[in-house]
C-alpha cells in the first residue's frame, strides 16, 4: 500500500457540538480538505481542473468508522491513502489521528469513492490523461 499523505487539522469550536467534542460528520470536512491537499501537492488545482478540464471530483460514496472522540483544540493528522484509481474513480482509506507525540491515536477511520464528472451535464467522464499520470506519479513519489 502507498505511504500515507498527511495533512494537520486544529479541532475549532465550529468543528465541535456543546461538549467540545467533534461532530461526527466534520471527519468527511476533515477529509475532504486532506483529498483537496492531496491534490495541490499532486500539481493539480481543482479550479483548474475545472475549467481546463471541464471535469470535477465528486464523493459517491462513503464508509466512516469512528473509534474515539477528538476535541476542542486537539491536532489532527488526517491521512490519504490510494487504494485504487480507475479510469473515472478515484478510492481513498483515509485516517483521523490524534497528533499526540507520546500516545497518538486513531480517532476515525473511512473509506471514500470519488467519481470525475463532466462539470456541465455531471455525468461520469474519465480522469483526464494527464491528470492520471500526475497522480500516478505523486502516488509513485510517496510510496518511496
Amino acid at each position: 500500500m502507498n505511504a500515507a499523505f498527511r495533512w494537520p487539522v486544529r479541532v475549532y469550536f465550529e468543528d465541535t457540538d456543546t461538549g467540545g467534542i467533534v461532530f461526527y460528520a466534520n471527519y468527511l470536512k476533515f477529509f475532504e480538505r486532506a483529498r483537496t491537499e492531496w491534490l495541490r501537492a499532486a500539481g493539480i488545482g481543482q479550479q483548474a481542473l475545472a475549467e481546463r478540464a471541464r471535469r470535477m471530483f465528486v464523493v459517491k460514496s462513503t464508509a466512516v468508522d469512528y473509534h474515539a472522540p477528538a476535541r476542542l483544540d486537539d491536532r489532527l493528522d488526517i491521512t490519504v491513502v490510494v487504494q485504487k484509481l480507475g479510469r473515472a474513480t478515484v478510492n481513498f482509506y483515509q485516517e483521523a489521528w490524534l497528533a499526540d507525540a507520546e500516545s497518538p491515536r486513531l480517532l476515525c477511520s473511512g473509506s471514500i469513492r470519488v467519481g470525475c464528472v463532466d462539470t456541465l451535464t455531471l455525468r461520469p467522464g474519465a480522469i483526464p490523461a494527464e491528470i492520471g499520470v500526475a497522480l500516478r506519479g505523486f502516488m509513485t513519489q510517496i510510496s518511496d
